[in-house]
């Protein structure tokens, strides 16, 4: 492949054929997808009743690739996005839900393939992983590894299988390949063994990757050289991507379209152009004000959101995004652990006497378990109320007071009640769907919405 002039600019879009997302059926499309991962307790503690911990790895997942499409899934550490890519390709096994390849129901459901079958798949849909240097067996030639696929197929083998493979290579850019074919993974940069993972996903012929955040190992010089090359790949020989970062510069240059998620769902979904142009969703918002300037001359307001993801066995009421959102409404789930969450800062913000207070609250134990009801103060309430008046007129711009129906003491304890929360799925906002109370669902409400 002839070498580019010069690194393309990951901060503007790529030049590409107009309308290119809005052409092409689905490729793959879920529905109401979901993968959960327990973290403890088999069947025998499920027998005798012992507590268990499931992670909602995917939570109800609906999206769908298009023929020809760039479909970017970004989000934290956590979000669920290479669990997503792992289950398109058979290899997180769904909980629940449908995963359909070209429309496919009854037996043909991805989440219901086996055996030859989910091999088959498999040439359709490849993977192009993280780490290069992970993915190439270290004992294979660079020709052995990117052919390997051909021969666990019964695809090819001799000269036809060395021809595809040095074609590969050729077409991923090393060449000239008498150079490269021979070398072990440990011999070749960083770019050049991705280049080698990305001829190994292709010599099959698919009609979709799955790119798990294939360029966040390489060296910056050689990062927007592995883009150009797989957007190359995808007009030379039809593909359609998965495109999975936590890097939103990256998704903006590469991807047609662009999903947001956050703890296992899909928050908002749209144009590249009109996510990065008019994001809706708080989380949205958040990720794009992350993204670095160059210029040391403009600086911008981060406005990061507050406080870590939260759990994802155990996640907050509502909206998971809340405890976090700068943009929180009185309906957005707040509950127990949010008011945790409020007494701690207090004692951070205003070094009290944490012992004698925390006595006075009654301790805060209670408070983790997930309810709209929280009581505390038993024995002590007036003393506990005037607490919380105190912690509520220290910030009172807080949003939980915003979720905060009642807070009163009925004489033995201080019972504080939540409004109840809303847990808000995808509905149109404008050009996109986004998951947040802020924009009304068309279709209860009657209201335009965006």
């Amino acid at each position: 492949m002839p070498t580019k002039p010069e690194s393309p600019d990951l901060t503007k879009s790529a030049a590409r054929p107009a309308d290119r997302a809005d052409r092409g059926e689905p490729i793959i499309e879920t529905e109401d997808l979901e993968v959960h991962f327990r973290l403890q307790g088999g069947s025998l503690a499920r027998l005798l009743g012992l507590p268990t911990r499931t992670v909602k790895a995917l939570d109800g997942v609906n999206v769908e690739l298009r023929r020809g499409e760039v479909l970017g899934v970004v989000g934290e550490s956590g979000s669920g996005k290479t669990t997503l890519g792992r289950a398109l390709l058979g290899l997180a096994p769904s909980t629940s839900g449908k995963i359909r390849f070209h429309g496919s129901d009854g037996e043909r459901l991805v989440s219901h393939m086996k055996g030859a079958e989910l091999r088959q798949l498999r040439t359709d849909v490849q993977m192009v992983f993280q780490d290069p240097s992970a993915a190439l067996n270290p004992s294979m030639t660079i020709e052995e590894a990117v052919g390997h696929p051909l021969v666990v197929h019964k695809i090819a083998k001799g000269a036809e299988l060395r021809r595809r493979v040095h074609e590969a290579l050729e077409r991923v850019g090393l060449s000239p390949v008498e150079r490269f074919a021979s070398k072990y993974p440990s011999d070749l940069s960083g770019g050049q063994k991705q280049r080698a993972v990305i001829a190994r996903a292709i010599i099959l012929d698919p009609e979709v990757l799955v790119a798990d955040e294939p360029i966040s190992m390489l060296d910056m010089s050689v990062r927007a050289k592995i883009l150009q090359l797989m957007l190359d790949l995808k007009d030379d020989l039809g593909l359609s991507y998965l495109y999975i970062t936590h890097d939103l510069a990256s998704a903006k240059y590469f991807c047609d379209r662009i999903a947001i998620m956050y703890l296992g769902r899909i928050v908002e979904i749209g144009p590249t152009a009109e996510i990065f142009e008019n994001p809706r969703h708080p989380y949205t918002k958040a990720l794009l004000k992350a993204i670095p300037d160059p210029d040391p001359e403009r600086m911008v307001p981060r406005d990061l959101p507050r406080g870590e993801i939260p759990d994802a066995a155990e996640p907050p009421l509502g909206c998971s995004f809340h405890p976090r959102c700068p943009e929180a409404t009185s309906v957005c789930g707040w509950e127990s652990r949010d008011l945790r969450v409020i007494l701690e800062q207090h004692w951070t913000r205003r070094g009290t006497d944490f012992a004698e207070e925390a006595k006075l609250i009654g301790g805060l134990d209670a408070l983790d378990v997930p309810s709209t009801t929280a009581t505390l103060g038993k024995g002590a309430p007036d003393a506990a109320l005037r607490l919380l008046e105190e912690v509520r007129n220290e910030a009172p711009d807080d949003p939980l007071w915003t979720g905060v129906r009642s807070m009163e003491s009925d004489g033995s304890e201080v019972v504080v009640r939540f409004e109840d929360g809303v847990d808000p799925g995808l509905r149109p906002a404008g050009g996109v769907e986004v998951a947040c109370v802020l924009y009304p669902d068309d279709e209860a409400t009657g209201t335009a919405a965006g």
